[in-house]
């Protein structure tokens, strides 16, 4: 047994029995990853996004939204006070990328669905002061007079479903009908849309019922952010077994 001194004084042993006891520690702390299947807690009511809120998610990135706007409230009581719950990983799992964002001009955004009406996000967009005087964020306006152009739907779900997001077969085959099903309370289909996804929110969501516009799938998105998962029957100590 080396005594502390002689391990003190020869730096070159010292290294050696660093990295000795570094590699153990690592070692256990990784190889049993190699055996999960998910290291994220699985929690009932998690979904991937529909067509519809994938668009909005995706006019959501293309306007920089997360520069300003985290999707993460921190298990800290003021933010939870504040904001809701604290997220969870599985509320993100589907995220490509995730929108935890590193800095909060606006609030954070995690748990913003169905705490404003479709109407305020339809004056917020257009202009924020209107609904928060003290607000910094420039207007959106546009987004309502831009019709929802979305190529190809199917092949952002097929996308997603290459790096694990579950959309099966009949999602991706679905995938436009679903998109426009979603703005249109009216649709045969509304029943087939709930079916793939549960607690999707159908409606006309910027109040034009002539035109699906971009805001349409923006605000379909915001509105479903923070209401999948049924807090009430949520058990974090049942989760972890």
């Amino acid at each position: 047994m080396f005594s502390h001194k002689v391990i003190e004084k020869n730096s070159v042993l010292l290294l050696i029995l660093t990295l000795v006891v570094v590699s153990i520690g690592g070692i256990i702390e990784i190889a049993p990853l190699f055996y999960l299947e998910s290291t994220i807690e699985k929690v009932k009511g998690m979904r991937p996004y529909s067509p519809l809120e994938l668009a909005g998610r995706n006019i959501y990135i293309r306007e920089g939204c997360y520069n300003c706007h985290s999707q993460m409230i921190r298990p800290l009581r003021d933010e939870a006070e504040r904001y809701g719950h604290y997220s969870l990983a599985a509320e993100s799992m589907y995220d490509h990328p995730f929108q935890w964002g590193s800095k909060r001009t606006g609030p954070d955004l995690a748990r913003v669905g169905g705490r404003y009406s479709d109407e305020w996000h339809v004056t917020h967009m257009r202009r924020p002061q209107d609904v928060v005087p003290e607000s910094v964020m420039p207007p959106y306006s546009f987004l309502a007079r831009t019709e929802l152009d979305v190529p190809d739907i199917s092949a952002d779900l097929i996308a997603n479903r290459r790096v694990g997001v579950p959309y099966s077969d009949e999602m991706i085959a679905k995938a436009k009908q679903d998109m426009m099903t979603q703005v249109d309370p009216d649709a045969d289909e509304v029943d087939e849309l709930l079916a793939r996804y549960p607690k999707a929110q159908v409606r006309d969501f910027d109040g034009n019922p002539k035109m699906v516009s971009e805001l349409d799938a923006l605000i379909s998105y915001l509105q479903m952010l923070g209401t999948l998962v049924d807090f009430t029957s949520y058990d974090p100590e049942k989760n972890r077994r």
